[in-house]
């Protein structure tokens, strides 16, 4: 594990290492909130925590750079907590276990956490240089971004210094983004009375696993399969020719991470079991043939479970699995302007239903306001007519672009310099922090850009190593030509 301190640039590897070897998932940042104040007093730089959770750092400008720009350097703290099935790991108290294979770093059974490690070590990369030449320099390295963008909602106005943001949360190099969507979570709940189950039948638990899963944003146009959409496919088809009743689901964990895991325990006749198990065969077979070019680890299995006490009633199973149904998943539409970018999408995230409730949540995402808003009410449409109580929350706007970016024009200018190419301009479908700090500090240029890193918020999770040093060595130059 540790081999990854000796990577080059050694300045990046050992920061994200020791990021590692700490706790860090959303919701739990204690650990890492300290760990980034203990490493600004430790390499003599001004730090604090704000009321958001949020880490502040501030690096003064080297002799005779005191005139240029001030940057902002900013990335997110917490990563999504995903791990194998087979893992025990524990996401609070355990480190990761990176390790290299080939030109990748990976980890062992969970998410790496380069999303966004990478972006944060390289701020401790340049915030601990003594052979740097640069103007001011604030680090803004925000709390809970996967899980609601809360550290950035909640930022206090006033309290950065700069001109210039740099946001290191992108994940392909040499791609310089200037435009992302925005997005808002979207939660469809019930309660209701459970019913006694037929002492007569007996349960089965169906699972559905091996999916690759992805980022909802950057991989929710590749036509990946959805573990909840696929399963409610099954269900209903259980419930019509096997006299099958539904006690359970649970599909998904993560609001912005497509769902690679689904789960139920169906109640039904001994005598039906049998049927269920052939349609459980026959559900694989389509599964595997309708992904065939894009899923590879299909497992679709029964197993007999214990009878629960009680079940969904009927009704509102039925309404239940027909709002699941109903509810669209993936893309809505592409940028007329942009026709290789997804403008508006949802994502059917995470699906909890026990015999008493149900707790549906998506994460929809759009670059208009006006789509995101039809996204939404299309969603409330859906499950209303199931009985449900829909909320939404976590709401943010989309980044507009700015093609005439002066901060754009120069990290493109120093990348062709470097690599001899032109760079990419590029508008995300994926949210970035960016949109919501611009309204708190509007004055702001603002590009986003970072090295390559593959399947982020799913166990694949990798980061490219022969993109970290041109990356450093464009954000190095980029910061001591500042005017």
């Amino acid at each position: 594990m540790s081999e990854i301190k000796n990577l080059e640039p050694t300045c990046i590897w050992k920061n994200f290492y020791a990021l590692t070897q700490v706790p860090r998932p959303s919701g739990h940042l204690e650990k890492v909130q300290q760990f980034l104040l203990d490493f600004a007093s430790r390499v003599g730089v001004k730090a604090f925590k704000d009321p958001a959770g949020n880490i502040v750092m501030r690096k003064a400008a080297t002799p005779g750079m005191e005139g240029c720009k001030g940057v902002i350097l900013q990335a997110h703290m917490d990563m999504v907590p995903q791990k194998s099935p087979e893992s025990s790991h524990n996401f609070e108290t355990d480190p990761i276990e990176p390790w290299i294979d080939g030109d990748w770093v990976k980890a062992r059974g969970t998410t790496l956490g380069a999303d966004n490690g990478i972006g944060v070590a390289a701020i401790m990369a340049v915030m601990e240089a003594k052979d740097m030449r640069h103007g001011p320099i604030d680090a803004l390295i925000t709390a809970d971004e996967e899980t609601g963008m809360f550290g950035a909602n909640d930022l206090p106005e006033g309290e950065l210094q700069g001109d210039i943001l740099l946001n290191l949360d992108s994940e392909h190099w040499g791609k310089f983004v200037i435009g992302s969507a925005g997005g808002i979570d979207v939660t469809a709940s019930l309660n209701y009375q459970s019913v006694p189950t037929d002492a007569g039948d007996v349960a089965v638990r169906v699972t559905l696993k091996g999916l690759r899963g992805g980022h909802s944003g950057l991989e929710i146009h590749e036509g990946r399969a959805n573990a909840n959409k696929q399963m409610v496919r099954f269900v209903r088809e259980a419930i019509e020719e096997c006299d099958a009743r539904l006690a359970f689901w649970q599909g998904g964990n993560m609001r912005n991470a497509i769902p690679f895991k689904a789960e139920v325990v169906l109640t039904l006749p001994p005598e039906n079991v049998p049927a269920l198990k052939e349609l459980v065969d026959e559900w694989k077979a389509a599964y595997c043939e309708q992904f065939k070019n894009i899923e590879s680890g299909i497992e679709f299995y029964a197993e007999d479970a214990p009878l629960p006490l009680h079940e969904v009633p009927v009704e509102i199973q039925d309404n239940l699995i027909n709002a699941i149904y109903a509810c669209h998943d993936g893309v809505v539409r592409m940028i007329p302007s942009y026709p290789d970018v997804v403008e508006t999408s949802s994502n059917l995230a995470i699906i909890d239903i026990d015999a008493e409730h149900a707790t549906i949540k998506i994460l929809a995402r759009s670059s208009r306001e006006d789509m995101k808003d039809y996204v939404v009410k299309m969603l409330e449409s859906c499950f209303n007519m199931a009985g449900m109580r829909v909320e939404t929350a976590g709401s943010y706007g989309g980044w507009d672009p700015n093609p005439e970016s002066g901060i754009l024009h120069h990290l493109l200018r120093i990348y062709k310099e470097q690599n001899g190419e032109d760079g990419i301009i590029q508008v995300d479908h994926a949210g970035l922090e960016c949109s919501v700090i611009l309204g708190k500090y509007p004055h702001l240029d603002v590009v986003s850009l970072g090295p390559t890193m593959k399947s982020p918020h799913t166990t694949s999770e990798r980061c490219f190593i022969p993109s970290i040093a041109p990356f450093w060595e464009l954000l190095k130059k980029a910061l001591e030509e500042m005017q």
